[in-house]
C-alpha cells in the first residue's frame, strides 16, 4: 500500500485531496493542527469504507520545532512515503507572526512546509518514485518577496504578502525539483484556480467576506479545487515531469518573478539558514 501525506487534511481542498488518495487505496497520513479537527475528518473519510487507511499526526506548521517534532514521529512510523502533499494554508486579516518570529502566511504556507519537505526528503528517497505536489496559486504574481526582509519587518501587505508566499512556493518547486533531478522523487506545484475555502476570501482575490458570500456560487468546490493535486499525486501521465506548474491538469507557463532561477536558489539558501 503507497503511502501519502496531506498538510491541512482536516477541511478544503486538503480533506478532498485525502479523500480521494483513500478511495484509491492509498494510506493517508493526514497532518493537521487540531486533534478534534482532524479525528472529525478522519472518521467522516473512514466512514466511506474504500480500500485505504487513514491515519492523524498532528503538527503545528507555524512552529519549527514541532515541526522537526512531527517529522519524527512520521519517519519512524513510515519509512517509506510516496507521496506529499504540501497543501495547508492561511490567510490573515493583519500582521501576524509564528512562534518563530515569521509573517504568519510566509511560515505556515512557505516555510513550514519547506523544513517539513527537507526532512521527509529520506523517506520519500526510499518509495519507489516520491512525488512532492506544492499547492502554490495564481496569487503569485502579485507576491512580493524581499529577500533582505524575510521575516516582513519592513514590508506588509495581506495580499503582497499572500502571494509572496505563494511565489516562494513555486519557486521552491522549481528549485527543489532542479536539486532532486537524478533522483527518482518529481516535484510540481499546483494552481487550484478560485476555491471556495473556510478561509472566508479565496485563493486567487483579496474580496472581505460580505463580497465573498455573493460571489462564492462562482468559485470552485474544494473537490474541483483538489483535482489537479489528486492528478499529480496519483497519474502515470505525469509520473516523469518535474519542475513544472499546473492548473486543470495541464502545464501552465509562469512569469515575472517565478522564472528567476537566481530568486529560487537564494530564497532556498536563504530558507536554509531560517531553519537552523
Amino acid at each position: 500500500m503507497k503511502t501519502a501525506l496531506v498538510t491541512g487534511a482536516n477541511s478544503g481542498m486538503g480533506f478532498e485531496t485525502a479523500r480521494a488518495l483513500y478511495n484509491q487505496g492509498f494510506h493517508v497520513i493526514m497532518l493537521c493542527r487540531s486533534a478534534a479537527k482532524g479525528n472529525f475528518a478522519k472518521e467522516q473519510i473512514e466512514a466511506e469504507k474504500a480500500s485505504g487507511k487513514v491515519s492523524l499526526v498532528v503538527i503545528d506548521l507555524g512552529s519549527l520545532t514541532d515541526i522537526r517534532r512531527g517529522a519524527g514521529e512520521i519517519s519512524r512510523r513510515y519509512p517509506s512515503i510516496d507521496v506529499l502533499v504540501n497543501n495547508a494554508g492561511v490567510v490573515t486579516t493583519k500582521k501576524e507572526w509564528t512562534i518563530d518570529g515569521f509573517e504568519k502566511m510566509f511560515g505556515v504556507n512557505y516555510l513550514g512546509h519547506f523544513l517539513l519537505t527537507q526532512l521527509l526528503l529520506p523517506n520519500l528517497k526510499r518509495a519507489e518514485q516520491g512525488r512532492i505536489v506544492v499547492v502554490s496559486s495564481g496569487a503569485y504574481k502579485f507576491g512580493k518577496l524581499v529577500l533582505t526582509d524575510l521575516r516582513s519587518e519592513q514590508h506588509f501587505t495581506i495580499w503582497g504578502n499572500y502571494g509572496g508566499s505563494k511565489l516562494a512556493n513555486l519557486l521552491f518547486a522549481k528549485e527543489m525539483s532542479r536539486r532532486l533531478k537524478d533522483t527518482q522523487i518529481t516535484v510540481n506545484a499546483v494552481h487550484p484556480g478560485a476555491v471556495a475555502t473556510n478561509l472566508g476570501v479565496s485563493r486567487e482575490t483579496g474580496f472581505g467576506k460580505a463580497v465573498y458570500q455573493v460571489l462564492k456560487p462562482f468559485f470552485q468546490t474544494s473537490a474541483q479545487g483538489a483535482q489537479t493535486a489528486i492528478y499529480l499525486a496519483t497519474s502515470p501521465q505525469v509520473s516523469q515531469i518535474t519542475g513544472c506548474y499546473f492548473y486543470q491538469k495541464r502545464i501552465k507557463e509562469t512569469t515575472g518573478k517565478a522564472n528567476d532561477p537566481w530568486l529560487a536558489t537564494q530564497l532556498y539558501e536563504q530558507s536554509m539558514q531560517l531553519i537552523q
